[in-house]
């Protein structure tokens, strides 16, 4: 059976457009210019692949195409006396058609290129809001109308943004390398926070027709195992590991057969990937050795958030005073009206709605959650445990106009008219 070529596109460009940028800015030491150059081995595939059929390794054919387009770039430009070590260089990295494997395998020396763009993303010499952006276009494959609904920005914005970042690392000259000594240690934060930022799109996709995207997970993950390599006596890379392998333990029971959302509250905890939560409980603990006894940093202290769940056998099991306390510790530690939204949701567990509600309408006049759908989506559950239903709908419909991912559109539609024929019912 012949394969759709533009699925097959798609899927393996989300999949392996980091790998192949990566490979390609090793090879022309622009991080712009190699993603110009991915995109026309993309433009390549969307013109030959329906014609000629889909290659047996569609990933390995772009990075070849691709870096075939980087080493003619390089000797086009540039003269043969200044550039010949670079072409020398270039050609001896060029992809093989029988060694074309190496572009999946994380074990070889690719991953090391991944690493090095995402640190050359996160260089000093660009802005946060630029780091984020870019890196969500580099390692999550989005475009910019799908960044700037996340971001809550303009497109137009955005498209600023990273054009500004990839001229700037251009200009600047940034070297695509994994830093050492002080510099890495400087730049680190920057790299852990756009690292989970990938992992949370994948976790739950910010637009888009499935909630969850499995290969941004996983590359997240992959990365995260790679700096904890790295730099293995550094608290904070072990407790976002540990984060991100607690999160992702439940992934299989977050949705259900149709791709449609289940929250945690429905969750088949038997799906739960216990050797992601053996993995995840391991990297916490070695986390808070390195960190001390309070485990004080923040993605520590959201892994072990996380890790309460993974060892609860059930929602009604789960210390949901323990959360709270929790909880309070990362809002102290970093302040975020998203985290004290989570805060409420625990809160609401363990002290009841009433206090629950209390902390949610305090955020209603917050500029960053203006337009957050999850705020009106707690508040509506808080309103039906209070039994104002009618409250709790109209909560229910603005959270449904906000999302931007339609899994959890249709998600929060069904929850407003299973709660409009609840009230029919009662009445």
């Amino acid at each position: 059976m012949s394969r759709d070529p533009f699925a097959v596109l798609d899927a393996v460009w989300r999949a392996e457009s980091a790998r192949i940028v990566a490979g390609v800015a090793r090879v022309v030491r622009d991080v712009g210019l190699a993603e110009e150059l991915a995109h026309d081995a993309l433009v390549a595939a969307l013109e030959q692949w329906p014609a000629e059929g889909v290659p047996d390794n569609p990933g390995a054919w772009l990075a070849s195409t691709a870096r075939r387009r980087a080493i003619d770039t390089i000797r086009r430009e540039q003269t043969f006396a200044r550039k010949a070590e670079e072409v020398g260089r270039a050609e001896s990295l060029r992809v093989e058609p029988d060694a074309a494997d190496v572009v999946a395998d994380p074990t070889r020396a690719v991953g090391d290129d991944v690493l090095a763009l995402l640190f050359a993303a996160c260089h000093p010499v660009l802005a946060r809001e630029a780091r984020v952006a870019l890196t969500l276009r580099l390692f999550g494959g989005l475009t910019t109308d799908e960044i700037a609904r996340g971001l809550l920005v303009a497109s137009t914005t955005v498209g600023q943004r990273i054009s500004r970042a990839k001229k700037r690392l251009s200009t600047e000259g940034v070297e695509l390398e994994i830093p050492a000594g002080e510099e890495l240690t400087t730049r680190l934060g920057a790299v852990l926070e756009v690292v989970y930022l990938v992992f949370n799109e994948g976790y739950t996709a910010t637009a888009g027709a499935d909630w969850l995207r499995h290969d941004l997970c996983d590359e997240a993950m992959r990365l995260g195992r790679r700096l904890a390599a790295l730099m293995p006596d550094r608290a904070e890379v072990h407790g976002l590991l540990a984060l991100m392998e607690l999160q992702a333990s439940r992934l299989r029971a977050r949705t259900g057969p149709d791709g449609e959302p289940v929250l945690l509250a429905d969750q088949d905890r038997g799906r739960w990937d216990r050797l992601l939560i053996r993995r995840g409980l391991a990297g916490l603990e070695r986390a808070r050795r390195l960190g001390g006894s309070n485990g004080s940093d923040p993605y520590t202290l959201q892994a072990a958030i996380a890790a309460e769940h993974a060892r609860a056998g059930s929602v009604d099991a789960t210390d949901w005073a323990r959360l709270a306390e929790l909880y309070g510790d990362l809002s102290a530690r970093v302040p975020s009206p998203v985290i004290e939204l989570n805060r409420a949701v625990v809160v609401g567990r363990a002290s009841g709605p009433e206090a629950a509600l209390a902390i949610v309408d305090g955020l209603r006049d917050e500029p960053a959650l203006a337009r957050y759908h999850l705020l009106p989506a707690v508040r509506a559950d808080l309103l039906v445990a209070l039994g104002r239903t009618d409250e709790a709908a109209g909560e229910l419909d603005r959270a449904a106009e906000l999302a931007s991912n339609e899994a959890e559109r249709t998600l929060l539609r069904r929850r407003l008219e299973d709660l409009r024929e609840s009230a029919l019912g009662s009445g």
